[in-house]
């Protein structure tokens, strides 16, 4: 019966080198390796010029390199494009290019489906079928960069994790992909650039902070009274606002890092005086910044976009609070693409 080879991007270049020896060869041989998988984006060993065909021919029998494929690509009227990423065993993830006048950033995918149950959410009504690995989560970014120099002629700026699934849910995974991301070996970006966006999970964001990370760090909030939020996002009863309340003193009295919250604003939901109120005291706990988000509509039409009216008196509040505040609006609505949208209608 054949062995089942196994992925190469799951070897550290230790491991890498380690197998080299064992084969007789010299160590280094993993340093050229590592190199074509990681800094030069190869998906075959065929690429790998600077190796002798007969060790290329030993990789293949041992390995392979289970790279993604952009099944299906899609671009907005406003220059936002959307990939449908196949994974090597045959499940679709989103990620989406997203341009504006002075940066390129990427909205990547930690899970097919999701781990949570976001109403407002289309990814959420997705079954959670697994956790993308380091490797696929990487090769999203590798290639929003490659469409970026294509499509708008300048490289990727930056990174956020909003796409499919819960960041924190796949905790390990994402984190060996920002290493290799900000790795000299790797894309060599800057974690500042870099942004990981979460429902709120208590327990991670503390284990965030333990492991010292560089990156930004914003929390789904879209509500600071606890009854409210539960009927946004129903996993707030095991998730409470005094727990995530908690979680993000203790982030920000170990990483100095101001957190930033994203809120969408609905009609007839959070768009009252009291639900402003509860904002303004939820961002003087610690420092932070407020991302007001245009709502996108998922077919059935059970959350509704507020007033500007309703929009305005938040920003009023904010700023009288001094409290930074912006606008988001979204963009690839056109194409499913804008935040809260990603699906996999394809």
């Amino acid at each position: 019966m054949q062995q089942e080879k196994k992925d190469i991007r799951a070897l550290s270049k230790e491991e890498l080198r380690d197998f080299f020896v064992s084969i007789g060869d010299k160590a280094f041989r993993g340093n050229q390796v590592y190199e074509w998988l990681w800094n030069k984006g190869a998906h075959s060993f065929e690429e790998m010029t600077n190796i002798s065909k007969d060790t290329r021919a030993h990789l293949e029998e041992h390995f392979t390199i289970n790279h993604i494929k952009v099944d299906h690509l899609q671009r907005s009227t406003d220059g936002t494009i959307k990939n449908a990423v196949k994974l090597y065993d045959g499940l679709i993830v989103e990620s989406v290019l997203i341009p504006t006048e002075t940066r390129t950033t990427a909205c990547v995918s930690s899970q097919v489906g999701c781990s949570l149950d976001c109403k407002f959410c289309a990814t959420a009504r997705l079954k959670r079928m697994r956790n993308l690995n380091p490797d696929e989560i990487y090769d999203q970014v590798v290639a929003i960069h490659r469409e970026s120099m294509l499509y708008h002629n300048r490289p990727l700026s930056n990174i956020v994790f909003m796409g499919m699934g819960e960041p924190l849910m796949n905790y390990k995974n994402v984190l060996l992909s920002i290493d290799k991301i900000t790795s000299d070996e790797g894309l060599g970006m800057s974690p500042k650039r870099i942004t990981l966006s979460t429902s709120g999970v208590p327990k991670m964001i503390k284990k965030l902070a333990d492991d010292e990370v560089r990156f930004n760090l914003a929390v789904s909030l879209h509500s600071a009274i606890q009854e409210t939020r539960e009927k946004i996002m129903p996993f707030a009863k095991s998730f409470t606002l005094d727990d995530l309340k908690e979680s993000l003193e203790y982030w920000y009295a170990k990483t100095k890092r101001i957190v930033t919250y994203e809120y969408v604003v609905w009609k007839n939901v959070n768009d009252k005086p009291e639900d402003i109120k509860a904002l303004v005291k939820f961002c003087k706990y610690i420092p932070s910044k407020v991302n007001l988000i245009e709502y996108n509509p998922i077919d059935d039409g059970e959350f509704q976009q507020a007033s500007d009216r309703a929009i305005d008196q938040y920003i009023e509040a904010l700023e009288k609070n001094r409290i930074p505040v912006t606008v988001r609006r979204s963009r690839g609505k056109d194409i499913d693409a804008a935040c809260g949208q990603l699906a996999n209608k394809q």
